[in-house]
C-alpha cells in the first residue's frame, strides 16, 4: 500500500513539474462533430379507484447524441449515469447477456458493439455504408424506455474494465495504471472508447482499445503519437505501446467477418 503511495504522488509531481504541451492527443477537430438532443416523451395513466379520477403524467428524457472520431460509432448521452464509474464493452450479442439494455441495442439492425461508460452509451455500426438515421431513431427508443423501467443496468457478476492497482504490481507497472487513469483514459473516454491495460513486458506496454475506439480510422495515431509518446517522456522504461485484443474479441472478430461474407454471397 505505502508502495502505490509513493509512486502516484512521484507521478503527480512529474505531471506537475513537466511540460506537457508536448504530448496533447491528435487534433481529431472536435469541432467539426456536433451534439444533438432528442426528449422522450412518456405519458403515464393512473386510475384513482373509488373517485373517477384518471392520472395524465408526462415524464421527459433528454438524450444527447454526440459524434465521435470513429464514423461508425455515435455516443448517447443520457443524462443519468449508466454505469457510474469504470466501462463495460459488448463486443458482440453473446457477451450482452447481463444487460438488457445492450441486448435491446443489440436488436437494432446494423448495430455491430455496444460500450456502457460512466455516464455515456456507445453504439457501433457495422460498416459505413449503413445509415445512422434508422439506428439513431430505434437506439434513442431503446435507452429512453430503458431508464423509464428503472432496471438495474447490469445484473449477476459483471466484471468492469478497469486499470486499478493489484497488490503484486511492481513500481513500473503502478506508474503506468496511474498515467493511465489520470490522464489518458479521461481524455478517450470523452470521446466514447477507453483504454485498458493488458500487461508490461520487456519494455512494451500492452493495451485493449474498446469502444469507439475499436476499428477507429485514428486509434493507430492516437495510441503511437499520444499515448506512447507521453509513456516513454515519464516513464523511461517504455519502449514502445502495442494493442493487443483477448482470444475472446479474436474469435467473435472471426465469427462476425464470416456472417458478413455469407450475407454478401
Amino acid at each position: 500500500m505505502a508502495s502505490h503511495v509513493r509512486w502516484g504522488l512521484q507521478l503527480q509531481r512529474l505531471l506537475r513539474t513537466r511540460n506537457t504541451a508536448h504530448f496533447r492527443f491528435p487534433d481529431k477537430t472536435r469541432s467539426s462533430y456536433h451534439t444533438q438532443c432528442s426528449t422522450q416523451s412518456f405519458r403515464r395513466v393512473q386510475h384513482l379507484p373509488g373517485t373517477g379520477t384518471t392520472h395524465f403524467s408526462i415524464r421527459h428524457l433528454a438524450i444527447q447524441t454526440q459524434d465521435t472520431p470513429n464514423p461508425r460509432s455515435l455516443k448517447f448521452l443520457p443524462g443519468k449515469p449508466v454505469l457510474g464509474s469504470g466501462t463495460l464493452d459488448f463486443p458482440s450479442p453473446a457477451s450482452a447477456e447481463c444487460s438488457s439494455l445492450a441486448r435491446d441495442l443489440f436488436e437494432i439492425e446494423g448495430v455491430k458493439s455496444v460500450f456502457f461508460g460512466p455516464d455515456f452509451i456507445t453504439v457501433t455500426k457495422t460498416d459505413e455504408d449503413v445509415e445512422w438515421t434508422d439506428i439513431k431513431h430505434h437506439a434513442l427508443d431503446a435507452i429512453a424506455k430503458f431508464f423509464e423501467s428503472g432496471d438495474p443496468i447490469t445484473i449477476g457478476a459483471v466484471h468492469h474494465e478497469s486499470s486499478l492497482s493489484e497488490d503484486d504490481d511492481d513500481d513500473i507497472v503502478l506508474m503506468i495504471k496511474e498515467l493511465l487513469d489520470t490522464r489518458i483514459r479521461p481524455t478517450v473516454q470523452e470521446d466514447g472508447g477507453d483504454v485498458i491495460f493488458k500487461g508490461f513486458e520487456d519494455g512494451t506496454v500492452k493495451l485493449k482499445l474498446v469502444g469507439s475506439c475499436t476499428g477507429c480510422p485514428s486509434s493507430t495515431v492516437t495510441l503511437k503519437n499520444g499515448i506512447q509518446n507521453m509513456m516513454q517522456f515519464y516513464i523511461p522504461e517504455v519502449d514502445m505501446v502495442e494493442q493487443v485484443e483477448d482470444e475472446v474479441d479474436e474469435i467473435n472478430a472471426k465469427v462476425f467477418s464470416e456472417l458478413e461474407r455469407k450475407l454478401q454471397d
